[in-house]
């Protein structure tokens, strides 16, 4: 309760305190009022635009944050003195996401936690985190189980791609319209699912049907079937940065780009999540960024409303 008053009158909001703290604004509201009536006063004038404190509140509000400091203190030390962080820490994530970008930079990870044992699953498939015993899971994409918890990392942008054998063969797209002419590969990690083409046209999002003559359910195939000019192809740029570089693939559609992808953290709950979880996710945030593959102007968050996963 002393918390939730002090940060309405930090954000001076009952909704801002509400973001800061990670509860409903009808928490910190109850929260605040079951302060005021154990206390016996009005601590905050409240209005529709704007909260204030009344005499007593400021008083109030001066002892309380001193009490909060020095509670805030008084855990940091026991904190500090933790043990280092030791354990297995079992991780699963996207086949190319970790063999490309993971595994290289994992020893920097084990140097800062030398007591940790990392056991790292790749799979395109949705895991269960519950039966395949994991701790968390990097996704990409639509989070289909709303019952677990999610931890945005960023967003990743995506590009339009066929193989010039391709192009040689069905012409170069340029407007929604050509794609009548045209075929995908499509990606369906389970077989599940018909191939479309996904695009955003002055803020909105929009989705057509297309045809397929292939279907993979792994994103290395994905690359391959486009390679082999079997269809265009929508994937987030860093899977295939080095295939556009070297001219083996080649982006089309700049003006119909499918939107940028979230890519989070999830796992079972939020009670209790283990130190070495909470390091993983600061660390492999650092990584994704150093490695080019967050849209940082697409920011962390966005929401996720994208049909594929896992990719």
């Amino acid at each position: 309760m002393m918390n939730a008053f002090v940060r309405v009158v930090e954000t001076g909001s009952f909704t801002k305190a509400a973001g800061a703290l990670g509860v409903s604004r009808a928490t910190i509201s109850v929260s605040v009022q079951q302060l005021e009536e154990q206390l016996g006063v009005r601590l905050l004038h409240r209005t529709t635009r704007r909260v204030s404190l009344t005499s007593e509140g400021q008083l109030y509000h001066e002892k309380a944050r001193d009490v909060l400091a020095k509670l805030d203190s008084t855990e940091q030390l026991f904190r500090d003195a933790q043990p280092r962080l030791a354990g297995r820490l079992a991780i699963d994530a996207p086949t190319r996401i970790a063999r490309r970008v993971i595994i290289p930079a994992l020893p920097e990870f084990l140097a800062r936690h030398p007591g940790l044992e990392i056991h790292l699953g790749a799979s395109d498939r949705t895991v269960n985190l519950v039966e395949k015993g994991v701790d968390a899971v990097v996704r990409v994409g639509l989070l289909r189980d709303s019952s677990h918890i999610a931890r945005p990392l960023g967003a990743v942008a995506q590009v339009n791609c066929a193989s010039p054998r391709y192009l040689a063969r069905y012409g170069q797209p340029a407007a929604v319209d050509d794609l009548d002419e045209h075929v995908v590969v499509n990606y369906a990690p389970n077989f599940a699912g018909v191939g479309s083409w996904d695009y955003v046209v002055k803020g909105e999002e929009r989705s057509r049907p297309m045809r397929s003559l292939v279907t993979v359910d792994n994103a290395e195939t994905y690359i391959a079937a486009c390679l082999a000019g079997l269809g265009l192809i929508q994937i987030p740029i860093y899977d295939v940065r080095h295939h556009l570089d070297s001219g083996a693939l080649v982006a089309v559609m700049p003006r119909y780009l499918p939107p940028a992808l979230p890519i989070s953290l999830v796992y079972p709950s939020r009670k209790q999540v283990p130190q070495r979880l909470k390091a993983f996710a600061t660390w492999v945030t650092e990584v994704f960024k150093r490695h080019g593959m967050l849209d940082l102007e697409s920011g962390a968050g966005r929401p996720e409303r994208r049909r594929r996963t896992s990719r």
